[in-house]
């Protein structure tokens, strides 16, 4: 599977560059997320823009990534999202646990106001 992967300074953007996201392209994404994970990203942006298809692997993907973000004390966004894929969202009633923004803009400006909000509570570590 290619993807690219842009990493800034407090989130990194992984974006799929094929059109499905089926079981096998899944999992690669899925060791894709343990090892950002694994090297201190908790806050991570998937772009689904090229994503046409999506099955029931590819929504695993996207809840493991959300629970390997949550308990690093991180945000896991979604962005750019097709009509498919937001149906199979709501389908599944995944709609409050998954986020899912119109653009990376979005997914970034949450991560940014997440972050602001951890500083001024005092429990991101410096």
């Amino acid at each position: 599977m290619r993807f690219s992967i842009d990493k800034h300074d407090r989130y990194v953007v992984l974006k799929p560059l094929e059109t499905i996201l089926d079981g096998e392209k899944a999992q690669q994404i899925k060791s894709e997320f343990i090892l950002l994970n694994t090297d201190g990203q908790r806050n991570i942006v998937l772009d689904l823009s090229e994503i046409e298809h999506v099955d029931s692997s590819g929504l695993r993907c996207a809840l493991m990534a959300h629970r390997l973000c949550k308990a690093a004390g991180g945000v896991f966004v979604m962005c750019c999202a097709n009509e498919e894929l937001r149906r199979l969202i709501s389908l599944s009633q995944l709609q409050d646990v998954l986020m899912n923004v119109p653009t990376t803009q979005e997914a970034e400006d949450i991560i940014f106001m997440e972050e602001i909000e951890k500083e001024l509570r005092g429990s991101v570590e410096e």
